[in-house]
């Protein structure tokens, strides 16, 4: 079996790699299903052989809202902000976190690019913090001088 992680915190590895900045997603080895939330075992084919691999810290918008008020755990962030949950590129996975920067082009569809920050304002149970996703818009791509 791959590094699939232990029975009592099969996201270890999961959270080990964004404490580090990096973004690992779990795969099938048999049939090539993304799983999120980690698991010990396939939810498709059933295999114990599930690996880990890195994916980069991109993708499209699948939702997005703009809060303008203060309700608990938010106390901390700039009001109006913008939640987004992105589909991460090159899987079927979608991922939560805060907009950074404009928000005045988002659609559904857009491309994203992130980055992975650990906030110490969250605490995630070992008082060490929680590694959350920050998000911004993909740069526009610019047309070539002369093009259409």
């Amino acid at each position: 079996m791959a590094d699939a992680g232990s029975a009592a915190e099969p996201d270890a590895r999961f959270r080990a790699a964004l404490a580090d900045g990096r973004l690992e997603l779990q795969r099938c080895s048999q049939c090539l299903r993304w799983t999120w939330p980690a698991a010990l075992q396939c939810t498709s084919c059933s295999s114990w052989d599930l690996e880990w691999r890195p994916v980069a810290i991109a993708g499209t918008v699948f939702t997005w809202t703009r809060t303008h008020h203060d309700f608990p755990g938010t106390e901390g962030l700039v009001k109006p902000f913008v939640t987004m949950v992105v589909t991460i590129n090159d899987t079927p996975l979608q991922l939560m976190g805060l907009l950074e920067g404009p928000s005045e082009a988002i659609t559904i569809g857009a491309p994203v690019t992130g980055r992975i920050i650990v906030d110490s304002r969250i605490n995630n149970g070992n008082n060490q913090g929680s590694a959350v996703f920050r998000w911004q818009m993909a740069a526009e791509v610019q047309s070539e001088p002369g093009g259409g």
